[in-house]
């Protein structure tokens, strides 16, 4: 029996830019009304997580930041995992040597260099706004820091960044990446499978008994921890293909789906 059902935000709970579907809603309230335990698992800010995992009346902690900060709604905290200051301001240097556009996560609290229309396009996805500090003034919030990410224009760029901090920080950060032009970057050894890990834990709730659910490069590692695990329809084919089941798209509610279907075993 799966009694705890963790799922990723954008591209699998909800389409980016764009509310829960009232299907989704009702979904997840009844898995909970069962005795299921749902909860999230993103790579957004936890402020930026907050009134979804409101919205969905969550009452377990969620992992944000890729698995770095495991945080109740209420606001306690049960997990945090910095990046060394001295990784960060690396990383700035070299993002600036680069002209690449970067920001950061400090204290729950968003920076980037500069804004343009990077910067903006984000703060409108995530429903939230940050701070244009420049690029001396990011290394002023080198000190808990939770993800650094590299937003790109094109998604053959974002291979070309990804490819060039793994290969400087290979020892240092975890590099994935939640969006086809997003480069997220973490402590070495955080992930969403550290997380939901250290989630079950939390809760006393066996792995065996857990269920996952996402879409992109950054829920795989979560997708093979989980007992169970459901990539999404819009998921590319080598996520498929680690899952153990498959459903439909984020447009046609695929988590509503994966509830009644693969972690309730009703029919659909």
């Amino acid at each position: 029996m799966i009694k705890l059902f963790v799922t990723d935000l954008d591209g699998t709970l909800l389409e980016t830019g764009k509310p829960i579907a009232k299907e989704n809603i009702e979904a997840a309230k009844y898995a909970v009304s069962k005795g299921v335990t749902v909860t999230i698992a993103t790579g957004r800010m936890y402020r930026a997580a907050l009134p979804i995992a409101r919205e969905l009346e969550v009452d377990a902690p969620i992992i944000t930041y890729n698995g770095a900060l495991i945080k109740s709604v209420s606001g306690k905290v049960f997990y945090e995992n910095y990046i060394d200051e001295n990784i960060v301001k690396e990383v700035i240097a070299l993002s600036r040597e680069k002209n690449w556009y970067l920001q950061l996560y400090s204290d729950d609290k968003l920076f980037y260099p500069e804004k343009n229309e990077l910067s903006e396009k984000y703060e409108s996805w995530q429903g939230l706004k940050g701070e244009a500090a420049t690029w001396d003034g990011l290394k002023e919030h080198a000190a808990k820091v939770t993800k650094l990410l590299s937003f790109s224009k094109t998604v053959e760029e974002t291979k070309e960044r990804t490819k060039v901090y793994r290969e400087a920080f290979k020892n240092e950060l975890t590099i994935t990446n939640s969006m086809e032009y997003y480069v997220d970057m973490t402590n070495i050894g955080v992930s969403k499978a550290s997380g939901i890990s250290e989630l079950s834990r939390v809760l006393n709730i066996p792995i065996e008994e857990t269920m996952a659910i996402g879409d992109a490069e950054n829920d795989l590692s979560m997708l093979k921890a989980a007992g169970k695990s459901v990539a999404m329809g819009n998921a590319a084919e080598n996520i498929k293909k680690e899952a153990d089941f498959v459903t439909l798209t984020c447009q046609e509610h695929g988590f509503a789906n994966a509830i009644y279907k693969f972690a309730l075993e009703e029919k659909v």
